[in-house]
């Protein structure tokens, strides 16, 4: 009887040891998750039978820590969640590695090729929040969008007084108080000057000339404010116009909301005009609510997805595919879906990896007490064996 039981001992201690070896073995794997062999006693009635392993368990909980790695792609989880990939087969799985690049198509996948799942855009680069899919970038430039609208904030001086020259020259500086200058752009992407002139004509009022690459465009537009500093008129918009060679007619909307007239110096605190040149795309960018944006040459930046997280109500309850990779099971309960940073889910951390959460110093003195386990049910095998020779020796 001591034989078999000791022969269980080897077994259960056996696959112990293969258990540890794979964790070691793996202690510079992306995402990976150790494991430990889990052991139970073996009883027929009241009769001691030995060991049995009952399951192997992963620490799927306990998060490694990061890595700078400096590529764009490359994502971590700081925090609770798990990535969504898409295997070719359709199969969903469910990871921590975020090692992550792009295919032939442009589809953000992993070194398997499954592809990352999260929030597309449309034509118009707006999110489909609801809409959960591949993830995909755009390799296309950037092209040119003309300026249609100017935000204009600013506070002219009550202090200044009516210019004393006229009429308005604006190679006079004494025929206006004040001047700001805008770049906008036209439908080819081509560079304009939208020069403002600020000239005093009363208590409250003001009118505002403007110069377009050095030409007149439109009349003056009088700007007037009340007696407490705040906009009068004009309510809503100011529309500017001109002609640019080669190019559609360029129609810009100049919103002053928020201007004022205060006894302080000229200051132009919103000056944002919409329009750009034509782009090159530079390089890609995740913030850490997975927003996926491209980076163009000309300073702009367009949204590409959403990368979308998932979490369980019993994480331990999923299947394991690979160390790093796990799949849904009954226990596990279904996924919760949902942008990184809400809930119980983990921001991202782009230019990052987590690193294998093994303990290689709990794994080695694992591994000592295995081996000690190992050669004890080893003695009880040889000593076994001697008290049978014993025994026979002495009929």
């Amino acid at each position: 009887m001591s034989f078999n039981i000791a022969l269980t001992g080897l077994n259960a201690v056996n696959e112990q040891l293969d258990t540890i070896s794979h964790n070691i073995a793996n202690v510079g794997t992306t995402g990976f998750k150790s494991s430990r062999t889990e052991f139970g006693s073996v009883y027929a009635d009241s009769q001691a039978m030995g060991v049995e392993v009952i399951g192997t368990t992963q620490s799927i909980s306990q998060g490694g820590s990061l890595v700078s790695t400096g590529r764009g792609l490359d994502l971590a989880i700081s925090g609770g969640g798990f990535f969504v990939t898409k295997g070719t087969n359709g199969d969903i799985s469910y990871t921590r590695a975020g090692v992550f690049g792009t295919d032939n198509a442009n589809f953000i996948t992993n070194n398997l090729g499954q592809k990352v799942q999260g929030y597309p855009v449309d034509a118009n680069g707006n999110l489909l929040v609801g809409a959960i899919g591949d993830l995909q970038l755009q390799s296309a430039n950037l092209p040119a969008k003309a300026s249609d609208t100017l935000a204009f904030v600013a506070n002219l001086d009550a202090n200044e007084t009516v210019p004393t020259v006229a009429p308005f020259d604006p190679a006079n500086a004494d025929t206006f108080n004040s001047t700001y200058t805008t770049k906008v752009y036209d439908s080819l992407g081509k560079e304009h000057t939208l020069t403002q002139y600020f000239v005093k004509t009363g208590a409250n009022t003001w009118n505002a000339h403007y110069y377009a690459d050095g030409a007149a465009v439109g009349g003056p537009q009088a700007l007037t404010f009340t007696t407490a500093g705040t906009l009068a008129t004009p309510v809503g918009t100011v529309n500017v116009g001109f002609a640019a060679p080669g190019a559609d007619p360029v129609a810009i909307a100049v919103d002053y909301s928020g201007s004022s007239q205060y006894g302080s110096d000229f200051v132009v605190t919103t000056n944002r005009a919409s329009g750009y040149a034509a782009g090159e795309q530079t390089g890609i960018a995740v913030e850490k609510d997975g927003r996926v944006y491209a980076n163009y040459s000309n300073g702009q930046r367009m949204l590409q997805g959403q990368v979308v997280l998932a979490t369980f109500a019993n994480p331990n309850g999923l299947n394991n595919e690979s160390g790093t990779a796990w799949s849904e099971t009954a226990e596990s309960g279904q996924p919760l879906l949902g942008i990184p940073g809400v809930g119980q889910l983990g921001v991202l951390a782009a230019g990052a990896l987590e690193s294998s959460n093994v303990d290689l110093t709990q794994q080695l003195v694992g591994l000592m007490e295995g081996q000690r386990n190992y050669q004890a049910n080893t003695k009880v095998l040889s000593t076994d064996k001697e008290l049978t020779q014993v025994l026979f020796g002495a009929i």
